[in-house]
């Protein structure tokens, strides 16, 4: 059913650069800076364990028609379809239903190597027997989300390899997979994390982050090379678009079919797909046309470019991007001619997948009038909506776009929030309550993510 023909970029990147790299244009202005809410990344340093390159591992391309697989519903969500049937909350029930018989990706997140093997292998034993295509989110590197409301994940870079391994051996009985590497593992390294965030020596570094994110990235497609590997890159309300590059570069994107955007998040999907598609021009023209320079890429911090004579704003994450918008804030013409002339003929190639799971509202900010000493825009926002459903190939317009895919299991909580307000244990934007733990079901938000979605459920 699925193709595997298209063959690894490497080659193909390395004979291009012979040709351009003298000849490059630049990407910026030289009387411009590209202003960055992040610190500029350090000279990346050689990773602690550094697995073996592979050579040419086929790469698929999912077609548009693929029906992904719909896991097993999550308990709450059951009990709570039943309880509304019960109280004749017919309405209710049904738009629950319907969240939860979207297809989902599963999420493997703990276990011992043979537990994590048997789940990996549930799961795609299960897709090939409907005939769909699973997502498998890969998420236990060592001091993930730096120890906050999602902390966890294997002891160390050792133990973590030997759970990797589980993960391969198990995906290797599938057929095509889409697999996500460790949500904001690359956003998020631990050179980002506050001081004191772990405990003294024994906090992860970002070199062991890096190559653990291409051991099991690697693992993964020597165990099947039917299997679509993406690596985890934010969103764009995060990281600029030379920081996340450069980041993806260093754990050999190139060797995978891309990256993942907006993983439990909720930016708007017309600004991932441009970010998306800056990201990889910025990969080629950092890695072919002008080897090094991240610095030079354009991004969503900064939209000057020929096609508005370098007279370049900040994009604003509240409002939708595009290239005819009439807002200065929203337009992304100039960053997109930008890339247009510094790359000419040479073409991008990383691919990348966007989940759509609770976008359909876009992202959250607090009332005006309202503040709190943070905000926590990721965590629980209320008011938010389901997006667009899974879909390979969904808009020619932007053919590096492989899918749109529900990543985060819609229903489930982001933690417990307290908008940032010391001693509290509550939120205030769901009614004073105190919200699930990560990764518990929260109905309220559920019901609320169902009713509000858009487009709506089919």
């Amino acid at each position: 059913m699925f193709s595997n023909s298209r063959p690894r970029r490497r080659a193909t990147l390395l004979a291009l650069s012979a040709a351009v790299a003298a000849g490059g244009v630049a990407l910026i202005s030289p009387a411009s800076a590209t202003p960055t809410p992040a610190t500029t990344p350090a000279a990346a340093p050689a990773p602690v364990v550094q697995p073996p390159a592979l050579t040419a591992p086929g790469a698929a391309v999912l077609p548009a028609d693929t029906r992904f697989f719909t896991p097993e519903s999550d308990l709450g969500a059951r009990r709570q379809i039943t309880e509304a049937r019960r109280l004749k909350h017919y309405a209710e029930a049904g738009l629950v239903e319907a969240e939860v018989n979207t297809p989902q990706a599963v999420w493997l997140t703990k276990g011992t190597p043979a537990e994590v093997r048997s789940e990996a292998q549930r799961a795609v034993l299960m897709a090939k027997a409907q005939n769909t295509v699973p997502t498998v989110v890969v998420y236990n590197v060592p001091g993930r989300d730096c120890s906050q409301y999602s902390s966890g994940g294997a002891a160390d870079d050792a133990a973590y390899r030997a759970w990797a391994d589980g993960v391969a051996l198990g995906i290797a009985k599938g057929d095509t997979v889409t697999v996500v590497i460790e949500p904001d593992g690359l956003a998020l390294m631990p050179s980002d994390c506050a001081p004191g965030t772990y405990p003294a020596g024994k906090a992860p570094t970002d070199e062991g982050r890096i190559a653990d994110i291409t051991y099991v990235s690697q693992a993964i497609e020597r165990a099947n090379p039917k299997a679509l590997v993406y690596l985890d890159s934010g969103h764009s309300g995060w990281q600029n678009v030379g920081k996340i590059s450069e980041r993806l570069v260093r754990a050999q994107v190139q060797q995978f079919q891309g990256l993942a955007l907006n993983t439990s998040n909720y930016q708007y999907t017309a600004n991932l797909k441009q970010y998306g598609t800056w990201i990889s021009e910025c990969i080629t023209y950092a890695t072919v046309v002008k080897p090094g320079d991240y610095g030079s890429c354009g991004d969503q911090y900064w939209s000057g470019g020929p096609a508005n004579d370098f007279t370049g704003v900040a994009l604003d994450p509240m409002k939708e991007w595009s290239d005819t918008a009439t807002d200065p804030t929203a337009n992304t013409a100039g960053v997109n001619s930008r890339y247009a002339a510094a790359l000419g003929t040479v073409k991008p190639t990383e691919h990348f997948v966007l989940d759509t799971s609770r976008n359909g509202q876009g992202p959250w900010a607090p009332a005006a009038g309202t503040s709190y000493p943070d905000p926590q825009t990721w965590c629980n926002p209320p008011g938010r909506g389901l997006g667009d459903t899974p879909q390979a190939q969904p808009d020619k317009a932007f053919p590096l776009l492989d899918a749109y895919l529900w990543v985060k299991t819609p229903g489930q909580s982001d933690g417990s929030c307290n908008r940032g307000i010391a001693g509290s244990t509550t939120d205030p934007e769901w009614g004073g309550i105190t919200d699930p733990a990560a990764g518990a079901w929260f109905p309220q938000q559920a019901l609320e993510l169902a009713w509000l979605s858009e487009p709506r459920l089919r």
